[in-house]
């Protein structure tokens, strides 16, 4: 059990017999007491509710089963991973996945949770390296500040990056923000 003053981004909670991650949390005083105003995502439907908790009611935080796992490949909607440690595959749908599918490549190892035996949330590391398919050249004069272009990467996502990035270049992404971090080869 936590207390509504407990809750902070990325506790997953059971609420009403429903699993709900915190996406955004504000800390509100009033007068006489204090509230908790946050937004939750259903981790089953994917979509969003706000609701706000006092700072003592207690709320049940769920117990996740968290193991590493490596992204092996996909067949249309089912993406097959395989546990690092007991080398068992599990298939997790499309829908499940959300927009961790902007960042996975064959060989990647991201941390799986499960609660009560059903996938729940897939968490990616901070940064990824992918390779740059698809971006116009860059002109000689072209500066590190002076500006940034579209690049489409392996995984099919577009993001804005400096202008001396190259086709076939190597960069880092920030997986929280879609930013370009830096250049890798």
């Amino acid at each position: 059990m936590i207390s509504g003053s407990d809750l902070r981004k990325g506790i997953i909670i059971e609420l009403d017999g429903t699993l709900y991650q915190v996406v955004d949390y504000q800390h509100v005083k009033m007068k006489r007491t204090a509230l908790a105003r946050v937004k939750l995502r259903d981790l089953s439907a994917g979509h969003t509710i706000e609701r706000s908790f006092q700072s003592d009611d207690k709320l049940v935080r769920a117990r996740l089963d968290s193991r590493p796992m490596q992204y092996l490949y996909n067949d249309g909607g089912l993406y097959h991973f395989m546990d690092v440690e007991s080398f068992e595959q599990i298939g997790i749908n499309r829908d499940r996945l959300g927009d961790a599918l902007n960042y996975l490549k064959e060989g990647f190892t991201v941390e799986v949770s499960s609660y009560k035996g059903e996938i729940v949330d897939i968490e990616l590391p901070v940064a990824v390296e992918l390779e740059v398919t698809d971006t116009e050249p860059g002109f000689k004069g072209d500066t590190a500040t002076g500006g940034s272009k579209p690049a489409t990467l392996e995984t099919g996502l577009t993001i804005q990056v400096p202008l001396f990035v190259n086709e076939g270049d190597t960069i880092k992404v920030d997986t929280r923000t879609g930013e370009y971090l830096e250049r890798s080869s």
